[in-house]
């Protein structure tokens, strides 16, 4: 099978969040399958250090209504991986941020969006071979019209007929709305441009079109699949998912256990696994020194999160009383709003040896902060699917989540099946129930054979890219059957 990963964002050229892993692991995984896969992605800023071949004959000009611009096309050299497409336009990507910078999102993400998607399009028109089995899959709101495009497209491209079209939302909350007139880029007929097309309160969204395009969408779990067919989570689109229910599919986002586990990781300062513990007491000890901690045998719980309401910080601001209370030490590491960065800066020095704080994201010191963890908490208002409780288990860290997202999929509750848990959760989105949940994980662990019995079950768990990436070949032999079945 033949497969173009669309994506705003991939590693190890771009990265703004877990899209941007995604669209490297993924992909790795379909080849290691035996599928041939190509990802087409904006080039940004940079990256000079890498092998680049840019191919001249590609060179296209891209109509955008109210101006043309040149997009050129580069192919990044990347031993024993898939095929990496950037699609360049200095004017619109050679910026120090990829969707903005400091000050909030570019004023032109619009027309940069639209540009990369018609720049995609018409390479895709040029490439394409009928003969192979061939399926196009874009993701999230900036990449939201390759499907439409390819639909309107196929009525006049034979090449195109019996391509399979699969456009992934990974978080609602982002759709990509703009300004009306912003329409008049897309090259699209005006009478689209109403409820049942791409109108959403008098604007252009384009999550919309890829939701409305494709042959089947998805998304990154099980539960956020149903959670935004409601109000709540469907954030005004919940109405065209349920339309579209039958075509709607889910699968969890993976690990890359190469990188994610005890046993082998560089960043460490002791490996351990499921059949010897004994180096996590060193990783433990490790972490009350990075971070100035109180020694003791009180647990370590930790957070590595974006500094966001939606991560649960508002929460976590209103609990911090009951939470000083309990016998444990935090870590929280991330980046994100004011606000919290200035209560938790606050809580640290009211609290020195109880609270440790790193206001940045490191990737090293992740794996650090994961080995060294008794407990992983994530009271996310909402959650897609999260990776960080999936990396946790992996290290023996048992999480305490909220059970939305992928989050409910990924913890089995101890409370609820007693013997075969992988950690804790709770319902409600309340301080209460977020310290109710933490108070029974750290009554447990003052069982040392019970606690450990959680942490090996959490360390088995399988999320590997592989079991992903089989889930995505059916999800595409899905969408090559929908598409032959529309020119029966």
């Amino acid at each position: 099978m033949r497969i173009f990963f669309v994506t705003p964002e991939a590693v190890p050229c771009s990265r703004a969040g877990g899209l941007g892993d995604i669209s490297y692991h993924l992909p790795r995984a379909l080849q290691a399958l035996g599928h041939e896969v190509t990802v087409l992605v904006p080039k940004y800023n940079g990256p000079e250090e890498y092998d680049l071949t840019y191919h001249r004959e590609l060179d296209r000009s891209v109509d955008l209504s109210i101006s043309n611009r040149l997009a050129q096309f580069y192919e990044l050299n990347l031993p024993d991986a898939h095929q990496m497409v950037l699609v360049a336009c200095d004017e619109l990507f050679d910026r120090p941020g990829i969707y903005g910078n400091e000050f909030g999102d570019y004023d032109d993400n619009a027309e940069r969006y639209i540009f990369f998607s018609k720049a995609v399009l018409s390479l895709l028109q040029e490439i394409i071979d009928p003969n192979v089995a061939t399926v196009v899959h874009s993701h999230d709101w900036p990449t939201g019209l390759v499907p439409l495009y390819l639909k309107l497209a196929k009525a006049n491209n034979h090449k195109l007929r019996d391509l399979g079209v699969v456009f992934t939302y990974h978080n609602l909350a982002n759709q990509g709305t703009f300004p009306y007139y912003d329409f008049t880029m897309t090259g699209l007929d005006w009478n689209l441009f109403n409820f049942r097309g791409l109108e959403f309160h008098g604007q252009l969204n384009m999550t919309k079109a890829g939701l409305l395009g494709a042959d089947v969408i998805s998304t990154v779990s099980h539960k956020y699949a149903r959670e935004t067919l409601g109000q709540e989570f469907g954030h005004g689109l919940e109405g065209v998912l349920k339309e579209r229910q039958g075509q709607l599919r889910s699968v969890l986002n993976g690990v890359d256990y190469g990188l994610w586990d005890p046993a082998r990781d560089r960043f460490i300062p002791t490996n351990y696994g499921p059949k010897d513990l004994s180096g996590k007491k060193a990783c433990r000890s490790n972490l009350v020194d990075l971070f100035g901690l109180d020694p003791g045998p009180d647990p370590i719980v930790v957070m590595v999160s974006r500094l966001l309401s939606r991560k649960g910080f508002d929460l976590v601001a209103r609990a911090m009383p009951a939470l000083l209370a309990m016998p444990l030490r935090l870590v929280f590491m991330g980046a994100g709003e004011d606000q919290y960065i200035s209560f938790l800066r606050e809580t640290v020095r009211q609290n020195p040896g109880r609270i440790g704080l790193k206001l940045a994201y490191d990737p090293a010191l992740t794996h650090q902060i994961m080995a060294g963890a008794d407990i992983f908490l994530a009271p996310s208002r909402f959650e897609p699917c999260g990776l960080e409780q999936m990396y946790a288990m992996k290290y023996g860290a048992v999480p305490v989540v909220r059970a939305t997202g992928g989050l409910d999929d990924t913890v089995l509750d101890e409370l609820e099946r007693p013997g075969e848990g992988t950690g804790y959760k709770f319902q409600q989105y309340t301080p209460e129930e977020l310290v109710g949940a933490l108070s029974k994980a750290i009554e447990v662990f003052r069982d040392e054979g019970q606690w450990r019995s959680i942490m090996l079950r959490g360390m088995g768990a399988d999320f590997s890219w592989e079991k992903s990436a089989l889930s995505y070949v059916s999800i595409y032999e899905y969408a090559l059957d929908q598409a032959k079945g529309e020119n029966r």
